[in-house]
Protein backbone atom coordinates (compact mmCIF):
# COMPACT_ATOMS: atom_id res chain seq x y z
CA UNK A 1 0.00 0.00 0.00
CA UNK A 2 1.41 3.42 -0.97
CA UNK A 3 1.96 6.11 1.65
CA UNK A 4 -0.73 8.25 0.05
CA UNK A 5 -3.23 5.35 0.14
CA UNK A 6 -2.37 4.64 3.78
CA UNK A 7 -2.97 8.28 4.72
CA UNK A 8 -6.29 8.28 2.87
CA UNK A 9 -7.40 5.11 4.70
CA UNK A 10 -6.35 6.60 8.03
CA UNK A 11 -8.29 9.81 7.31
CA UNK A 12 -11.41 7.81 6.39
CA UNK A 13 -11.22 5.78 9.62
CA UNK A 14 -10.53 8.85 11.79
CA UNK A 15 -13.50 10.76 10.34
CA UNK A 16 -15.97 7.88 10.18
CA UNK A 17 -19.33 8.55 11.87
CA UNK A 18 -19.46 5.00 13.26
CA UNK A 19 -16.94 3.59 15.72
CA UNK A 20 -14.19 1.28 14.44
CA UNK A 21 -12.07 -0.93 16.75
CA UNK A 22 -9.48 -3.54 15.76
CA UNK A 23 -8.28 -6.39 18.01
CA UNK A 24 -5.83 -9.25 17.62
CA UNK A 25 -6.67 -12.93 18.01
CA UNK A 26 -6.20 -12.65 21.79
CA UNK A 27 -8.82 -9.91 22.09
CA UNK A 28 -6.27 -7.13 22.67
CA UNK A 29 -7.25 -3.72 21.22
CA UNK A 30 -4.81 -2.54 18.54
CA UNK A 31 -6.64 0.60 17.39
CA UNK A 32 -9.74 2.67 18.16
CA UNK A 33 -10.99 5.58 16.05
CA UNK A 34 -12.23 8.95 17.47
CA UNK A 35 -15.92 8.05 17.01
CA UNK A 36 -15.51 4.90 19.12
CA UNK A 37 -13.48 6.79 21.76
CA UNK A 38 -16.30 9.33 22.07
CA UNK A 39 -18.96 6.63 22.30
CA UNK A 40 -17.22 4.76 25.12
CA UNK A 41 -15.82 7.86 26.87
CA UNK A 42 -12.18 6.67 26.85
CA UNK A 43 -9.00 8.21 25.48
CA UNK A 44 -7.37 5.90 22.89
CA UNK A 45 -4.35 5.16 25.13
CA UNK A 46 -6.75 3.96 27.89
CA UNK A 47 -8.07 1.24 25.60
CA UNK A 48 -5.24 0.24 23.23
CA UNK A 49 -3.24 -2.67 24.66
CA UNK A 50 -6.14 -3.82 26.89
CA UNK A 51 -8.62 -6.62 26.34
CA UNK A 52 -11.66 -5.41 24.39
CA UNK A 53 -13.87 -7.00 27.07
CA UNK A 54 -13.32 -3.82 29.13
CA UNK A 55 -15.92 -2.25 26.82
CA UNK A 56 -18.52 -4.94 27.56
CA UNK A 57 -20.99 -5.40 30.43
CA UNK A 58 -21.60 -8.84 31.93
CA UNK A 59 -22.19 -11.55 30.83
CA UNK A 60 -20.50 -10.75 27.48
CA UNK A 61 -17.39 -9.49 29.28
CA UNK A 62 -16.67 -12.87 30.90
CA UNK A 63 -17.62 -14.84 27.81
CA UNK A 64 -15.69 -12.87 25.19
CA UNK A 65 -12.32 -14.65 25.48
CA UNK A 66 -14.24 -17.93 25.26
CA UNK A 67 -15.83 -16.78 21.99
CA UNK A 68 -12.39 -16.14 20.45
CA UNK A 69 -10.96 -19.40 21.80
CA UNK A 70 -13.94 -21.37 20.45
CA UNK A 71 -13.53 -19.76 17.02
CA UNK A 72 -9.80 -20.50 16.92
CA UNK A 73 -10.46 -24.11 17.99
CA UNK A 74 -13.56 -25.02 15.97
CA UNK A 75 -13.82 -22.29 13.31
CA UNK A 76 -17.46 -21.70 14.32
CA UNK A 77 -18.48 -18.06 13.64
CA UNK A 78 -21.08 -16.59 15.98
CA UNK A 79 -20.67 -12.90 15.15
CA UNK A 80 -18.08 -12.60 12.38
CA UNK A 81 -19.71 -11.63 9.10
CA UNK A 82 -23.19 -11.72 10.69
CA UNK A 83 -23.62 -8.76 13.02
CA UNK A 84 -26.06 -8.27 15.87
CA UNK A 85 -27.32 -5.79 18.46
CA UNK A 86 -25.29 -5.72 21.70
CA UNK A 87 -24.68 -3.50 24.74
CA UNK A 88 -21.51 -1.48 25.25
CA UNK A 89 -20.11 -0.31 28.58
CA UNK A 90 -18.88 3.29 28.87
CA UNK A 91 -16.05 4.47 31.10
CA UNK A 92 -18.60 5.82 33.62
CA UNK A 93 -20.15 2.36 33.90
CA UNK A 94 -23.35 3.14 31.96
CA UNK A 95 -24.39 0.99 29.02
CA UNK A 96 -25.76 1.81 25.58
CA UNK A 97 -27.11 -0.26 22.65
CA UNK A 98 -25.27 -0.53 19.37
CA UNK A 99 -25.24 -2.63 16.21
CA UNK A 100 -21.96 -4.58 15.93
CA UNK A 101 -20.58 -5.91 12.65
CA UNK A 102 -17.32 -7.86 12.82
CA UNK A 103 -15.00 -8.75 9.94
CA UNK A 104 -11.79 -10.80 9.93
CA UNK A 105 -8.66 -9.71 8.06
CA UNK A 106 -5.41 -11.66 7.55
CA UNK A 107 -2.54 -9.19 7.59
CA UNK A 108 1.19 -9.92 7.95
CA UNK A 109 0.61 -13.54 9.01
CA UNK A 110 -1.82 -12.69 11.78
CA UNK A 111 -5.59 -12.41 12.29
CA UNK A 112 -7.06 -8.98 12.89
CA UNK A 113 -10.74 -8.58 13.83
CA UNK A 114 -12.42 -5.26 12.97
CA UNK A 115 -15.57 -4.21 14.79
CA UNK A 116 -17.86 -1.60 13.25
CA UNK A 117 -20.05 0.08 15.89
CA UNK A 118 -23.29 1.94 15.05
CA UNK A 119 -24.86 3.70 18.07
CA UNK A 120 -28.57 2.80 18.48
CA UNK A 121 -29.29 5.05 21.47
CA UNK A 122 -31.53 7.50 19.57
CA UNK A 123 -33.31 4.74 17.65
CA UNK A 124 -34.03 2.79 20.86
CA UNK A 125 -35.27 5.95 22.60
CA UNK A 126 -37.64 6.61 19.69
CA UNK A 127 -38.86 2.99 19.81
CA UNK A 128 -39.42 3.23 23.59
CA UNK A 129 -41.40 6.46 23.18
CA UNK A 130 -43.52 4.97 20.42
CA UNK A 131 -44.04 1.82 22.50
CA UNK A 132 -45.20 3.97 25.42
CA UNK A 133 -47.69 5.78 23.15
CA UNK A 134 -48.96 2.39 21.96
CA UNK A 135 -49.41 1.20 25.56
CA UNK A 136 -51.33 4.36 26.43
CA UNK A 137 -53.55 3.84 23.39
CA UNK A 138 -54.11 0.20 24.38
CA UNK A 139 -55.12 1.32 27.88
CA UNK A 140 -57.58 3.82 26.41
CA UNK A 141 -59.11 1.20 24.10
CA UNK A 142 -59.18 -1.28 27.02
CA UNK A 143 -61.16 1.15 29.18
CA UNK A 144 -63.62 1.85 26.39
CA UNK A 145 -63.88 -1.88 25.65
CA UNK A 146 -65.06 -2.42 29.24
CA UNK A 147 -68.01 -0.14 28.45
CA UNK A 148 -68.62 -2.14 25.29
CA UNK A 149 -68.54 -5.42 27.24
CA UNK A 150 -71.05 -3.93 29.67
CA UNK A 151 -73.31 -3.02 26.75
CA UNK A 152 -73.03 -6.54 25.31
CA UNK A 153 -73.92 -7.88 28.76
CA UNK A 154 -77.03 -5.68 28.80
CA UNK A 155 -77.98 -6.97 25.35
CA UNK A 156 -77.66 -10.55 26.56
CA UNK A 157 -79.84 -9.84 29.61
CA UNK A 158 -82.40 -8.19 27.34
CA UNK A 159 -82.40 -11.33 25.20
CA UNK A 160 -83.45 -13.49 28.18
CA UNK A 161 -86.42 -11.19 28.87
CA UNK A 162 -87.90 -10.96 25.37
CA UNK A 163 -90.76 -13.03 24.10
CA UNK A 164 -89.98 -16.64 23.28
CA UNK A 165 -91.67 -16.28 19.93
CA UNK A 166 -89.57 -17.34 16.95
CA UNK A 167 -90.03 -13.97 15.24
CA UNK A 168 -88.68 -12.01 18.20
CA UNK A 169 -85.79 -14.44 18.59
CA UNK A 170 -84.97 -14.06 14.92
CA UNK A 171 -84.99 -10.24 15.15
CA UNK A 172 -82.67 -10.29 18.15
CA UNK A 173 -80.23 -12.64 16.41
CA UNK A 174 -80.22 -10.40 13.35
CA UNK A 175 -79.46 -7.37 15.52
CA UNK A 176 -76.64 -9.22 17.26
CA UNK A 177 -75.21 -10.30 13.91
CA UNK A 178 -75.29 -6.70 12.65
CA UNK A 179 -73.61 -5.56 15.86
CA UNK A 180 -70.77 -8.09 15.54
CA UNK A 181 -70.30 -7.21 11.86
CA UNK A 182 -70.37 -3.46 12.53
CA UNK A 183 -68.11 -3.61 15.60
CA UNK A 184 -65.50 -5.82 13.95
CA UNK A 185 -65.35 -3.56 10.88
CA UNK A 186 -65.56 -0.17 12.61
CA UNK A 187 -62.93 -1.07 15.23
CA UNK A 188 -60.58 -2.77 12.77
CA UNK A 189 -60.36 0.20 10.39
CA UNK A 190 -59.05 2.85 12.86
CA UNK A 191 -56.87 0.32 14.71
CA UNK A 192 -55.28 -0.75 11.41
CA UNK A 193 -54.61 2.91 10.68
CA UNK A 194 -52.99 3.30 14.11
CA UNK A 195 -50.83 0.20 13.57
CA UNK A 196 -49.69 1.31 10.10
CA UNK A 197 -48.95 4.88 11.23
CA UNK A 198 -46.97 3.61 14.24
CA UNK A 199 -44.84 1.43 11.95
CA UNK A 200 -44.21 4.34 9.59
CA UNK A 201 -43.26 6.62 12.50
CA UNK A 202 -40.55 4.09 13.45
CA UNK A 203 -39.17 4.30 9.92
CA UNK A 204 -39.22 8.10 9.85
CA UNK A 205 -37.62 8.22 13.32
CA UNK A 206 -34.46 6.54 11.95
CA UNK A 207 -34.04 9.38 9.45
CA UNK A 208 -35.78 12.32 11.14
CA UNK A 209 -38.75 13.45 9.04
CA UNK A 210 -40.92 15.62 11.30
CA UNK A 211 -43.52 16.39 8.64
CA UNK A 212 -44.31 12.72 8.02
CA UNK A 213 -44.19 11.92 11.76
CA UNK A 214 -46.74 14.70 12.43
CA UNK A 215 -48.94 13.46 9.57
CA UNK A 216 -49.15 10.00 11.10
CA UNK A 217 -49.57 11.18 14.71
CA UNK A 218 -52.54 13.26 13.45
CA UNK A 219 -53.88 10.14 11.75
CA UNK A 220 -53.55 8.26 15.05
CA UNK A 221 -55.44 11.04 16.87
CA UNK A 222 -58.17 10.96 14.22
CA UNK A 223 -58.51 7.19 14.56
CA UNK A 224 -58.73 7.43 18.35
CA UNK A 225 -61.42 10.14 17.98
CA UNK A 226 -63.37 7.83 15.66
CA UNK A 227 -63.19 5.07 18.28
CA UNK A 228 -64.40 7.54 20.91
CA UNK A 229 -67.37 8.51 18.72
CA UNK A 230 -68.28 4.86 18.21
CA UNK A 231 -68.10 4.12 21.93
CA UNK A 232 -70.08 7.26 22.79
CA UNK A 233 -72.89 5.92 20.57
CA UNK A 234 -72.74 2.64 22.49
CA UNK A 235 -72.94 4.49 25.82
CA UNK A 236 -75.88 6.63 24.64
CA UNK A 237 -77.75 3.48 23.61
CA UNK A 238 -76.92 1.83 26.93
CA UNK A 239 -78.36 4.80 28.87
CA UNK A 240 -81.52 4.71 26.76
CA UNK A 241 -81.92 0.97 27.26
CA UNK A 242 -81.42 1.38 31.02
CA UNK A 243 -83.97 4.22 31.18
CA UNK A 244 -81.37 6.61 32.60
CA UNK A 245 -81.95 9.47 30.13
CA UNK A 246 -83.70 12.29 32.01
CA UNK A 247 -85.62 14.90 30.00
CA UNK A 248 -85.16 18.46 31.25
CA UNK A 249 -87.41 20.73 29.18
CA UNK A 250 -87.12 24.51 29.42
CA UNK A 251 -87.41 27.56 27.20
CA UNK A 252 -84.30 27.40 25.00
CA UNK A 253 -83.09 29.88 22.40
CA UNK A 254 -83.35 27.54 19.43
CA UNK A 255 -81.93 30.07 16.94
CA UNK A 256 -78.81 30.70 19.00
CA UNK A 257 -78.32 26.96 19.58
CA UNK A 258 -78.73 26.25 15.86
CA UNK A 259 -76.23 28.96 14.87
CA UNK A 260 -73.68 27.51 17.29
CA UNK A 261 -74.20 24.00 15.88
CA UNK A 262 -73.85 25.32 12.31
CA UNK A 263 -70.55 27.04 13.13
CA UNK A 264 -69.23 23.95 14.96
CA UNK A 265 -70.21 21.44 12.25
CA UNK A 266 -68.90 23.63 9.40
CA UNK A 267 -65.38 22.90 10.70
CA UNK A 268 -65.70 19.20 9.82
CA UNK A 269 -67.32 19.68 6.41
CA UNK A 270 -65.71 18.29 3.28
CA UNK A 271 -64.13 20.52 0.64
CA UNK A 272 -66.58 23.25 -0.43
CA UNK A 273 -69.41 21.73 1.61
CA UNK A 274 -71.55 24.45 3.18
CA UNK A 275 -74.25 24.30 5.85
CA UNK A 276 -76.94 26.89 5.14
CA UNK A 277 -79.05 27.71 8.22
CA UNK A 278 -82.32 29.66 8.16
CA UNK A 279 -85.02 30.35 10.78
CA UNK A 280 -88.65 31.19 10.06
CA UNK A 281 -90.89 32.90 12.61
CA UNK A 282 -90.86 35.94 14.86
CA UNK A 283 -90.14 33.84 17.97
CA UNK A 284 -86.81 32.09 18.52
CA UNK A 285 -87.46 30.19 21.75
CA UNK A 286 -89.28 26.91 22.39
CA UNK A 287 -89.94 24.44 25.23
CA UNK A 288 -87.32 21.67 24.62
CA UNK A 289 -84.46 19.77 26.26
CA UNK A 290 -81.30 21.59 25.16
CA UNK A 291 -78.96 18.57 25.36
CA UNK A 292 -81.26 16.10 23.58
CA UNK A 293 -82.13 18.66 20.89
CA UNK A 294 -78.48 19.52 20.24
CA UNK A 295 -77.45 15.85 20.11
CA UNK A 296 -80.23 15.07 17.65
CA UNK A 297 -79.41 17.98 15.32
CA UNK A 298 -75.65 17.23 15.40
CA UNK A 299 -76.33 13.60 14.53
CA UNK A 300 -78.50 14.50 11.54
CA UNK A 301 -76.09 17.20 10.27
CA UNK A 302 -73.15 14.81 10.74
CA UNK A 303 -74.94 12.20 8.62
CA UNK A 304 -75.62 14.83 5.94
CA UNK A 305 -71.91 15.69 5.86
CA UNK A 306 -70.80 12.03 5.69
CA UNK A 307 -73.22 10.94 3.01
CA UNK A 308 -72.90 14.02 0.77
CA UNK A 309 -70.04 14.80 -1.56
CA UNK A 310 -67.77 17.79 -1.93
CA UNK A 311 -69.14 21.07 -3.39
CA UNK A 312 -72.63 20.50 -1.92
CA UNK A 313 -75.05 22.41 0.30
CA UNK A 314 -76.70 21.10 3.47
CA UNK A 315 -79.98 22.87 4.28
CA UNK A 316 -80.68 23.29 8.00
CA UNK A 317 -83.90 25.11 8.94
CA UNK A 318 -85.93 25.85 12.06
CA UNK A 319 -89.50 27.18 12.21
CA UNK A 320 -91.56 28.25 15.21
CA UNK A 321 -95.22 29.05 14.50
CA UNK A 322 -97.96 29.26 17.12
CA UNK A 323 -97.45 26.20 19.36
CA UNK A 324 -95.41 24.18 16.87
CA UNK A 325 -91.66 23.84 16.25
CA UNK A 326 -90.18 22.19 13.15
CA UNK A 327 -86.48 21.39 12.73
CA UNK A 328 -85.37 20.12 9.32
CA UNK A 329 -82.04 18.86 7.88
CA UNK A 330 -81.80 18.19 4.14
CA UNK A 331 -78.90 17.04 1.94
CA UNK A 332 -78.24 16.03 -1.67
CA UNK A 333 -76.17 12.93 -0.85
CA UNK A 334 -76.34 9.24 -1.71
CA UNK A 335 -79.83 8.80 -0.27
CA UNK A 336 -81.38 5.74 1.38
CA UNK A 337 -82.44 2.78 -0.79
CA UNK A 338 -86.19 2.17 -0.59
CA UNK A 339 -85.74 -1.47 0.46
CA UNK A 340 -83.62 -0.37 3.47
CA UNK A 341 -86.01 2.30 4.76
CA UNK A 342 -88.22 -0.07 6.76
CA UNK A 343 -85.20 -0.96 8.96
CA UNK A 344 -83.79 2.57 9.10
CA UNK A 345 -84.29 3.15 12.84
CA UNK A 346 -83.22 -0.29 14.04
CA UNK A 347 -80.04 -0.43 16.17
CA UNK A 348 -76.84 -1.33 14.27
CA UNK A 349 -78.61 -1.21 10.90
CA UNK A 350 -76.81 0.47 7.99
CA UNK A 351 -78.06 0.90 4.45
CA UNK A 352 -76.40 -1.23 1.77
CA UNK A 353 -75.02 1.77 -0.14
CA UNK A 354 -72.92 3.23 2.71
CA UNK A 355 -69.78 1.39 1.56
CA UNK A 356 -66.69 2.32 3.58
CA UNK A 357 -68.24 5.40 5.17
CA UNK A 358 -67.72 4.93 8.95
CA UNK A 359 -70.72 4.63 11.27
CA UNK A 360 -72.30 2.48 13.98
CA UNK A 361 -75.87 2.27 12.70
CA UNK A 362 -77.01 3.68 16.06
CA UNK A 363 -77.37 7.38 15.27
CA UNK A 364 -80.90 7.47 13.84
CA UNK A 365 -82.15 5.03 16.47
CA UNK A 366 -80.83 7.34 19.21
CA UNK A 367 -82.24 10.48 17.51
CA UNK A 368 -85.70 8.95 17.13
CA UNK A 369 -85.78 7.92 20.79
CA UNK A 370 -84.54 11.33 21.99
CA UNK A 371 -87.28 13.04 19.97
CA UNK A 372 -89.95 10.70 21.34
CA UNK A 373 -88.73 11.38 24.90
CA UNK A 374 -89.46 15.08 24.18
CA UNK A 375 -92.94 14.10 22.86
CA UNK A 376 -91.96 14.91 19.27
CA UNK A 377 -92.11 13.03 15.97
CA UNK A 378 -89.45 12.29 13.33
CA UNK A 379 -90.39 12.09 9.65
CA UNK A 380 -88.14 11.60 6.64
CA UNK A 381 -88.12 11.42 2.87
CA UNK A 382 -85.31 9.91 0.80
CA UNK A 383 -84.49 8.12 -2.43
CA UNK A 384 -81.22 6.67 -3.70
CA UNK A 385 -78.91 9.36 -5.17
CA UNK A 386 -81.52 12.02 -4.38
CA UNK A 387 -80.42 12.92 -0.84
CA UNK A 388 -82.41 12.75 2.37
CA UNK A 389 -84.63 15.05 4.44
CA UNK A 390 -85.29 14.53 8.16
CA UNK A 391 -87.95 16.63 9.97
CA UNK A 392 -88.48 16.87 13.74
CA UNK A 393 -91.83 18.23 14.87
CA UNK A 394 -92.71 19.34 18.43
CA UNK A 395 -95.94 20.69 19.91
CA UNK A 396 -96.02 23.09 22.86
Amino acid sequence: MSLESARLLEAIIDNAIDGIITIDNRGIVESINPAASTLFGYQPDEVIGNNVSMLMPEPDKSRHDGYIHNYKTTGEKKIIGIGREVLGKKKDGSTFPFRLAVSEVFYKNKNIFTGFIHDLTKEKAAEDKLRQHALELEDMVSERTKDLIKLVSELERAKSDVSLSLEKEKELNQMKSRFVSMASHEFRTPLSSVQLSASLIERYAEKPDLQNVLKHTNRIRGSVQLLNNILNDFLSLEKLEAGRVVVNKQDINLVQLSEEITEEMQLICKKNQHIVYQHTGAIGTFWLDSHLTKSSIINLVSNAIKYSGEDTFIEFTTEIKDDQCIICVKDNGIGIPKEDQRNLFEPFFRAHNTGNIPGTGLGLNIVKRYIELMDGTLDYHSAINEGAMFKMTFQQ
